[in-house]
């Protein structure tokens, strides 16, 4: 599998606390990787740093190959999909979709034509003259995710997108952004602090504490091989409580 990102010895210190102690990772082209950790250990700061809004201390991040620690954001290829939605709400789905597009030279002559049909595949046609405040949740967290896609983007982060919505509503979009996944193929790098969450979603899992990596492995090695007490204690223990929590109200089926 072709490699698309590689860090090395990433580190970051803000005020004189050191954030991320030397990381080295790769992610796979194609790839959804999933960077879980409880709040504070450092994932969130992983993502500004790879999109460019947050500089490293010390440290190299290479796309392709290519070390682009020092490329502003609007050069990286990479695009986000933050916690908050970040829509403009005086504007319709259409015109939040094709925002971004009227700043890309390649793409502004179009950029209505591009944000239709991006706006059709995440299934949001039927609302694209709605303002953001007429949608659900789920639906606003669709007009962000198609806002990025428009922009072609090699790389999709996504900040904890769905600590905000209901269950259901997060179960759905799992569904879908899976789906919105194999269709684009795209890169995928997924921040959450939700055990079920990234093993629902994730090809690989790099669980997180204080700043290192404990663990980074597929869901099914993470699951059966647990690297220490923390990824036990932390990913395989919490996920055994949340089934067992539940199993006692599950019938099983009936032929």
């Amino acid at each position: 599998m072709e490699v698309k990102l590689e860090i090395k010895n990433l580190r970051h210190v803000f005020n004189r606390n050191e954030v991320l102690h030397g990381l080295n990772f790769t992610v796979n082209d194609g790839e959804f990787l999933s960077i879980l950790g409880p709040s504070g250990c450092g994932k969130t700061t992983i993502l500004r740093i790879l999109i460019g809004l947050l500089p490293p201390t010390s440290g190299n991040i290479f796309k392709d190959g290519n070390d682009i620690t020092a490329a502003p954001a609007s050069k990286r290829g990479m695009g986000i999909v933050f916690q908050n939605y970040a829509l403009f709400q005086n504007m319709t789905v259409l015109g939040n979709v094709e925002y971004a597009l009227k700043f890309n030279k390649e793409l502004k002559s179009r950029s209505r034509a591009i944000a239709e049909n991006i706006i059709e595949q995440v299934g949001l046609k039927e609302h694209i003259y709605k303002k953001p405040w007429k949608l659900s949740g789920g639906q606003q967290q669709r007009v962000a995710i198609a806002r990025t896609l428009a922009c072609n983007p090699e790389i999709i982060l996504f900040d904890e997108p769905m600590s905000a919505l209901d269950a259901a509503t997060r179960l759905s979009l799992r569904d879908e952004i899976k789906s919105i996944q194999r269709q684009f193929r795209t890169t995928m790098i997924y921040i959450t602090h939700d055990q079920e969450e990234a093993f629902a979603l994730s090809d690989r899992i790099m669980v997180m504490d204080n700043g290192t990596i404990q663990q980074l492995d597929s869901p099914e090695s993470i699951a059966s091989n647990p690297a220490n007490v923390y990824i036990r204690e932390f990913v395989i223990n919490n996920l055994r409580l949340k089934i067992n929590s539940l199993v006692k109200y599950v019938q099983p089926e009936t032929k």
